[in-house]
């Protein structure tokens, strides 16, 4: 899960003034958690102490109502005024579902129970077949991960199951990324139009800084896809205690979430 988080800080500040290269500062001046990270937490939260992961993602939003980055205006018009009994999810494909499922790859021992549990974490407002279908993936890359199959054995799982593209290289996204999507879609804070784009800055990184610095390379909604990337190359490669370290160091100004967080890897792993 820290994984993801990390990619989150690192991207943080490159989400709306995107750079197209590997060669940048890795804690950047200025860098912080977003709204990724938040609700990353509040799913850890939800699979730690149960109930109904709705609850959890209105009350972090409530309770930290601007982050870095801000919500979207779908998520922040459902959180304001979130109603056990009356909210109802809004039919997204955003790619908010992808960036808070990584906590459901660590939690879950088999691909149905991840099918299952990322489905639920997402089908609360994301309740899109592609808003799911993200979440569904990214979950699946970290529990495969964990088991160690190999990075082709994942690549060709994921692209049979969710019929994404995962065919062309980080060199070859790049300088046809942006914002809107691949050549210009205009589908980059979707799921569909993003997640992909993550997995393949995951598989073909050498280790967990290179994944990110790929992540942030490509453009686009650079925190979540660095938060999306982050969580899968956590569990491929580990992350160095030097960068595990700095990153915490940014959670640590709420004591809340370092709680949820250390309690969460306890429990559940981390690598």
């Amino acid at each position: 899960m820290l994984g993801a988080i990390i990619g989150d800080i690192v991207g943080s500040i490159y989400e709306f003034d995107n750079i197209k290269t590997k060669d940048f500062p890795f804690f950047g001046k200025g860098v912080d958690y977003t709204d990724d990270s938040f609700l990353t937490i509040a799913t850890a939260d939800w699979l730690l102490h149960g109930g109904c992961a709705a609850d959890y993602y209105a009350r972090y939003a409530q309770s930290n109502p601007d982050p870095m980055g801000s919500y979207g205006p779908s998520f922040r018009a459902w959180a304001r005024d979130y109603s056990p009994e009356t909210s109802r999810p809004y039919g997204s494909c955003g790619n908010g579902s992808a960036m808070r499922v990584s906590p459901v790859g660590w939690y879950c021992n088999s691909m149905e129970e991840i099918s299952e549990k990322a489905k639920e974490s997402a089908e609360c407002t994301h309740n899109h077949p592609e808003g799911i279908k993200g979440a569904q993936a990214t979950a699946l890359c970290i529990y495969l991960a964990r088991r160690g199959y190999e990075k082709p054995t994942i690549k060709k799982i994921i692209e049979d199951e969710f019929h994404y593209d995962l065919s062309l290289t980080v060199d070859e996204i790049r300088p046809r990324y942006s914002w809107e999507g691949l050549d210009g879609k205009g589908d980059g804070g979707t799921c569909q139009g993003s997640v992909p784009e993550a997995i393949v800055c995951a598989l073909e990184a050498t280790d967990y800084e290179d994944a990110i610095r790929n992540a942030i390379s490509i453009g686009g909604d650079s925190d979540t896809i660095g938060c999306i990337t982050g969580s899968i190359a956590e569990p491929l490669y580990g992350i160095p205690d030097d960068i595990r370290q700095k990153g915490l160091g940014y959670l640590k100004r709420n004591e809340g979430f370092m709680k949820v967080v250390t309690e969460f890897e306890s429990k559940y792993g981390s690598r």
